[in-house]
């Protein structure tokens, strides 16, 4: 690891290798819809994640899946049809960061106080 892509004095955390990755994950459940999508089922529509996280509205689901579609971390798949169904995976792009993922969840389990 170098700290030079990670931290740097006087540069703005946004700017480095470790202030992007937060960027893709920050937010209060970006790491659980990962988690569903990675663990549960490959694929789920919206209904079944909101169900699944529970404490989720459906503006701040719609709005986290929309940002995660855009930075590429989650496939959203629209099916022409009435009602509108639409289906969420992860992308190989969001499976990478699943490794990571496991890796904090094990370090709170490990260090929780």
């Amino acid at each position: 690891m170098s700290i030079e892509n990670c931290s740097q004095t006087g540069v703005n955390l946004n700017d480095t290798d470790f202030g992007y990755t937060l960027s893709l994950i920050n937010g209060k459940y970006k790491m659980i819809i990962m988690y569903w999508l990675a663990g549960c089922k490959s694929v789920m529509r919206f209904n079944e994640l909101q169900r699944s996280i529970g404490t989720i509205s459906f503006k701040t689901l719609s709005k986290t899946l929309k940002e995660m579609a855009n930075d590429q971390l989650i496939i959203r798949k629209e099916y022409p049809q009435i009602p509108p169904k639409v289906e969420y995976g992860l992308s190989e792009r969001g499976k990478s960061l699943i490794p990571i993922l496991d890796m904090m969840c094990t370090w709170g389990g490990e260090n929780r106080l």
